[in-house]
C-alpha cells in the first residue's frame, strides 16, 4: 500500500484527491496538511512513500517546503500539484528535485499515472512540459531574463507585477519589508530593469500573470 501525504491549503482540493485515491486499492492518504509547517512536522515524524505538494501555501512557498523535505530525505518522492501553468513554476520545481509537476486541471488518470511513476523512482512530466524543457535546455542566450532569478526573486517580481506593494508582499510571505526590497532590487538588476512598471509590462508580455 502506497502511503501518501497530501499538502494543500484548500480543503476541497484535499477532499477531491482523497476521493480519487480512495478508489485505488494500492494507494492510501496516510495524512494531510494545510500548511508548509504542518507538512514538515508530519514528514519528520512519519514515513510517507510519496508527497503530493501544492506549490502555493499560506505560510511558505511549496518550493521551500520541497527543499526542506529533501534535507530530511534526499530520495523522498515529491510530486508537485499546482493551479499554476507548467511554464511558470515547473522548471523551478524540477530543478529543486521534485520528481514531477502536474496542474490541478490534469485528469485523475494522469494523476494516478504520475503517482505510480514517481513512487517507483521515475519522473513525470507532461508532453507539453517536455517540449518546454527542451527549449529551456538550449543555449543560455535563448533563456528568458526571469529564468536567471532565484525562486524568491521570481516570486517577488510576479507579485509586484500583479500590483502588490512591498509591504503587502512582506505581510503575505511573513518576511520583512527589507528582505522583499532586497529581492526586488536584485530582480531589477538581473533583468536590467529600472522600476515596477517594467516588471508588470514584462510579466504580462511573458504570460506570467495567467
Amino acid at each position: 500500500m502506497l502511503k501518501i501525504l497530501i499538502v494543500d491549503d484548500h480543503a476541497v482540493v484535499r477532499a477531491g484527491l482523497k476521493q480519487i485515491l480512495a478508489d485505488t486499492p494500492d494507494m492510501a492518504v496516510a495524512a494531510e496538511a494545510a500548511t508548509g509547517k504542518e507538512a514538515l512536522e508530519l514528514a519528520a515524524n512519519a514515513h510517507f512513500d510519496l508527497v503530493l505538494l501544492d506549490i502555493s501555501l499560506p505560510d511558505m512557498s511549496g518550493l521551500e517546503v520541497l527543499k526542506e523535505l529533501h534535507r530530511e530525505d534526499n530520495d523522498r518522492p515529491i510530486l508537485m500539484l499546482s493551479m499554476y501553468p507548467e511554464e511558470q513554476y515547473a522548471i523551478r520545481a524540477l530543478k529543486a528535485r521534485a520528481k514531477g509537476y502536474l496542474t490541478k486541471e490534469s485528469a485523475p488518470a494522469e494523476l494516478l499515472l504520475a503517482i505510480r511513476k514517481v513512487s517507483q523512482g521515475g519522473r513525470y512530466i507532461s508532453l507539453a512540459l517536455a517540449e518546454k524543457l527542451a527549449g529551456y535546455l538550449g543555449t543560455d542566450s535563448d533563456r528568458s531574463p526571469h529564468q536567471s532569478l532565484s525562486n524568491r526573486e521570481y516570486q517577488v517580481m510576479v507579485m509586484i507585477a500583479s500590483g502588490k506593494t512591498v509591504t503587502e508582499i512582506a505581510d503575505e510571505l511573513a518576511l520583512s519589508t527589507k528582505t522583499i526590497s532586497t529581492n526586488r532590487s536584485r530582480a531589477l538588476q538581473k533583468m536590467g530593469m529600472k522600476n515596477n512598471a517594467e516588471f508588470t509590462y514584462y510579466a504580462v508580455k511573458e504570460g506570467l500573470l495567467d
